[in-house]
C-alpha cells in the first residue's frame, strides 16, 4: 500500500466520526429549564446501590436531598458493605425522614452485583418515577426536575444523562473523556431517536431515569442480570422490548469521578469491555477504524513531510486528516472541560483504549473475566 492510498484510507476512518460528531453537538443537549409550577406534583424515588461507599456516599446523598421542585424518596441499598457505608447512611436517615436504608439480600447466582441491587430498590420504591443513581454522582438541585422535564418532553420511557467526569489520574486524563468522544463520533443520535433498534441503545449507567410501568413491563434489570455494563444493556433491552430511550448532557447538572486510581480506570474499563467494544464480532472493527482514523494521521503526515519523495497529495491529505482527529478530540475536550493532556496524547489513549479492549477479550477468553469490588463476573 502506498503513502498516498494509506494516506486516503486514514481520511475515511477520520472524516466520518468528525462529521458524525458536528451533527451530533446540536442534537445532544442539556434538559430543559422547569419552572416551580410545572414540576409540581413530581415524585421520585432515588435509588443508589452501594457497596463500600462510605468516602462518597453522604455527599450524594446530600446533593439528592437539595433537589428543587420535585418531592422524593431516597433508598440506599447496603450491599453487603464492610465498611461504613451502612453507619453513615444511616445517620443521614436520622436527619432526614427521606431517606432510608435498606440491607441487600443475599446475591443469587447468575447476577451481577449491581443489577440484583438495582432489581430489589426497585420493589421498594414507592413512587412511579424511579432514578437509579451511583453512589459517585452529585446531583444540582434543579438536575431531577429537568431530568423528569427531558422525559416527558422526549416521549422516552428511559432516559440517561452523561455527567461531567471528573478525573484525577494520568490515566484517567486519557481515557475518561473517551467516553463523550466515543458517543457523540460514533453513535448517530438523530436515528436513535427515530428507530427502536436495539443497536441504538445507549446511555450512561450513572443515571438512569424511568416510569416504573415501562420498567417493570421490560423486567427492569432483571432483563440484564448478568451485566457488567447497565449503560448499554439496560437501554437495549427497552428497546427489544418496544420502547424508546434517549440520552442528554448532564454535564451542568451532575458530576462524578468513577475511579480514583490507575488501576481502577483499568479494571473498570475492561469489566465493562466486553458488552461494548471488545465483543467479539465488534473488536476487530473498532481495531482497525480507530488506529487508521486517529492514530496513524499524524504519523503519516510527518511522514510525507520528511520523506523526500513525499508528494504533495500525501501532505495535504495526511495534514487533513490528522487535523479532523486533532480539532474533533479538542471539540469534545472545550465543550465537556476535559483534562487539557487528552489533546496532545490523544493517539496515545486512543492505543490504551484498544489495549482495555484487548485485555478484556483474551481474559474472557481464558475464562477468568475482570469483577469488580471483589465479586467475580458471573457466567
Amino acid at each position: 500500500m502506498t503513502l498516498l492510498v494509506l494516506s486516503w484510507v486514514t481520511l475515511g476512518c477520520a472524516v466520518v466520526p468528525a462529521l458524525l460528531y458536528l451533527w451530533n453537538s446540536f442534537l445532544f443537549r442539556e434538559p430543559p429549564e422547569v419552572a416551580r409550577e410545572a414540576a409540581s406534583g413530581l415524585s421520585v424515588s432515588v435509588l443508589i446501590p452501594a457497596r463500600n461507599e462510605e468516602t462518597g456516599i453522604a455527599a450524594c446523598v446530600r446533593s439528592v436531598l437539595a433537589s428543587h421542585h420535585v418531592a422524593l424518596e431516597v433508598i440506599v441499598l447496603d450491599d453487603a458493605s464492610t465498611d461504613r457505608t451502612a453507619e453513615v447512611v444511616r445517620a443521614l436517615a436520622a436527619e432526614d425522614q427521606r431517606v432510608r436504608l435498606e440491607p441487600a439480600p443475599p446475591l443469587p447466582p447468575g447476577w451481577c452485583g449491581k443489577q440484583h441491587a438495582c432489581y430489589v430498590l426497585s420493589k421498594r420504591a414507592r413512587f412511579d418515577t424511579l432514578a437509579f443513581l451511583d453512589a459517585d454522582v452529585r446531583l444540582a438541585p434543579d438536575a431531577l426536575a429537568r431530568m423528569a422535564a427531558f422525559q416527558q418532553q422526549s416521549g422516552a420511557e428511559l432516559v440517561s444523562g452523561f455527567p461531567r467526569q471528573e478525573t484525577g489520574t494520568l490515566l484517567e486524563k486519557l481515557l475518561i473523556p473517551l467516553i463523550h468522544w466515543l458517543l457523540l463520533c460514533w453513535l448517530p443520535l438523530w436515528a436513535m431517536r427515530r428507530f427502536r433498534w436495539s443497536a441504538f441503545g445507549a446511555g450512561c449507567g450513572q443515571w438512569f431515569l424511568t416510569t416504573r410501568a415501562a420498567y417493570e413491563q421490560v423486567g427492569g434489570h432483571g432483563a440484564i442480570k448478568a451485566s457488567l455494563h447497565d449503560g448499554l444493556t439496560l437501554p437495549r433491552a427497552y428497546r427489544r422490548a418496544g420502547f424508546r430511550t434517549d440520552i442528554c448532557d448532564a454535564t451542568n447538572l451532575a458530576t462524578c469521578r468513577m475511579y480514583h486510581s490507575a488501576r481502577g480506570v483499568w479494571n473498570g474499563l475492561t469489566k465493562n469491555a466486553r458488552e461494548g467494544m471488545a465483543a467479539t464480532g465488534q473488536i476487530g472493527f473498532w481495531t482497525l477504524v480507530l488506529l487508521f482514523g486517529q492514530v496513524l494521521p499524524l504519523p503519516l503526515f510527518v511522514v510525507a513531510v520528511v520523506v523526500p519523495t513525499g508528494s504533495f497529495d500525501e501532505v495535504w491529505v495526511s495534514f487533513i486528516t490528522a487535523a479532523l482527529a486533532q480539532n474533533t478530540r479538542l471539540a469534545v475536550q472545550c465543550r465537556f472541560r476535559t483534562a487539557p493532556v487528552g489533546l496532545p496524547l490523544h493517539a496515545v489513549a486512543i492505543l490504551l483504549l484498544l489495549a482495555v479492549q484487548w485485555h478484556a477479550l483474551v481474559r474472557a477468553a481464558a475464562g477468568n473475566p475482570v469483577g469488580w469490588k471483589g465479586r467475580r463476573a458471573p457466567r
